[in-house]
């Protein structure tokens, strides 16, 4: 791995998973970020009461920050090595996990950046150099990161995000387990007590109109 040009001593770059079937491993960056963008904003609504020759202006929410940068790999002086092995690594960040049935959570750790934990918003690849069967061996990737908050830090933050007393709920087309636990507890991994505590074992299956117990998550 390349050190970055700006800075000879600076750290390699390097995006490590952390949930999931892959928590724990991380996907190389061939050669340090140029360069990066950080942006962060708010949202606001307008609403037009009659009578009032302009709309009202109101404060809806913040947004996440996102970290963007654009990644390069080349595989060319390896000629084994098809430079779609990285950027499929990257795509994987993309790519709903049969754990937590979401993509994972990541952090892209280089200089400052070791406290981003954020998740994959999207991967443009361009592949711009090919050998001579026509295999690409030099892309570039621009990355977009999201900022993630876990959704236990907001449970304990806003107590009203999740359930603190045992529910009824009743199924209706297009539930599932994850949706449903996203509803009550704020984070849809936590389907988990729902499947126990109706006798669930294929939580991909929901029949409309059965009434489920969402009991209250432990230490609520």
């Amino acid at each position: 791995m390349a050190a970055s040009p700006t800075d000879p001593g600076l750290q390699d770059a390097r995006i490590q998973i952390l949930s999931g079937t892959q928590a724990g491993t991380a996907i190389p960056v061939m050669f340090n970020p140029t360069e990066y963008s950080i942006e962060k904003g708010v949202s606001y609504a307008q609403q037009s009461p009659p009578g009032r020759g302009a709309p009202l202006t109101q404060f809806v929410s913040g947004e996440s920050e996102t970290l963007s940068m654009e990644l390069f790999f080349d595989t060319h002086d390896d000629e084994a090595t098809d430079v779609r092995y990285y950027t499929e690594l990257i795509d994987s960040l993309l790519t709903i996990d049969t754990e937590l049935h979401a993509p994972p959570v990541c952090k892209f750790v280089w200089g400052s950046l070791v406290d981003f934990e954020s998740v994959l918003e999207s991967a443009s690849k361009q592949f711009t150099m090919f050998d001579r069967n026509g295999l690409p061996v030099r892309a570039r990737v621009t990355v977009t990161f999201r900022k993630y908050d876990p959704p236990v830090r907001e449970r304990s933050e806003n107590p009203l995000a999740s359930a603190d007393r045992t529910k009824l709920w009743e199924v209706k087309s297009g539930d599932t387990l994850w949706s449903i636990a996203g509803t009550e507890y704020a984070d849809p991994t936590e389907w988990r007590p729902i499947a126990d505590a109706n006798g669930i074992e294929n939580p991909r299956v929901l029949r409309p109109g059965t009434k489920l117990v969402v009991p209250p998550l432990e230490g609520e």
